[in-house]
């Protein structure tokens, strides 16, 4: 792991018309790590992966890529730098094939290195997205993240919808990936125990304040303190 962070959050506070999603957040990710970042409907993790994405810009505080500041940078300016937003519901097109797909994400894409993650893609070329199941569309919009070689790849519940079986099959192709190319990924997800299966490290948020963070290996080893991280600040200090 390199010593250069490759995306850090210092003292990051993010508003919606005035109100506070995230508050004095910062965590630091390097290249080839995977962060999952935790927490109850509405703790503000999909704002936090959309500032980091440029679609929201902070309040206060720093965000920066290659230790350079990304404020004011748009999402397509940022795209171009390899950062992959993977958005909640997928951001699939449901009337296009999945070759489709690869063909919009432009000429650098690599359907070839998707394929090789997701090899049953191969066989459902000129199927529409519509047309495909939940866990093959969730697939879909991972390998055209991936085909664009991303550097940090951010995803905003990759299990929505989808059975324990199937997301079971696709975290370990995000850890894969990070490790074979290198990629940092920050992984929003419900299914906290298969997240820190994959993960490096946790951040889980209450309220949009870290209110617990650590290795994921240990975080598995002690459920009753992330569930009480999830209830509250008085449960997680009774355990404490």
């Amino acid at each position: 792991m390199t010593t250069q962070p490759l995306l850090e959050l210092e003292a990051v506070t993010l508003s919606y018309d005035g109100v506070a999603a995230v508050r004095d957040l910062s965590l630091s990710l390097h290249p080839g790590e995977v962060l999952a970042l935790l927490g109850p409907n509405g703790a503000g993790k999909s704002s936090t992966l959309n500032a980091c994405a440029g679609f929201l810009s902070t309040s206060a505080g720093e965000i920066r890529l290659d230790g350079r500041s990304i404020a004011g940078r748009p999402a397509h300016v940022l795209s171009r730098r390899g950062v992959r937003h993977v958005p909640e519901g997928r951001g699939i097109f449901h009337g296009l094939t999945v070759n489709e797909h690869f063909r919009l994400a432009g000429r650098g894409a690599d359907a070839e290195q998707a394929l090789h993650y997701f090899p049953k893609l191969a066989d459902l070329g000129g199927r529409r997205a519509g047309l495909l199941s939940g866990g093959e569309q969730q697939m879909l919009a991972l390998a055209t993240a991936l085909s664009l070689r991303p550097r940090l790849l951010l995803i905003d519940e990759l299990s929505l919808g989808l059975a324990p079986i199937i997301v079971q099959s696709l975290m370990p192709i995000v850890r894969s990936f990070a490790d074979q190319e290198g990629c940092a990924v920050i992984l929003v997800e419900q299914h906290v125990h298969l997240a820190l299966e994959v993960a490096d490290r946790a951040v889980v948020l209450a309220h949009g304040e870290v209110v617990l963070e650590g290795e994921a290996a240990s975080l598995i080893e002690n459920r009753d303190l992330i569930m009480a991280s999830y209830l509250g600040q008085s449960e997680l200090d009774d355990i404490r």
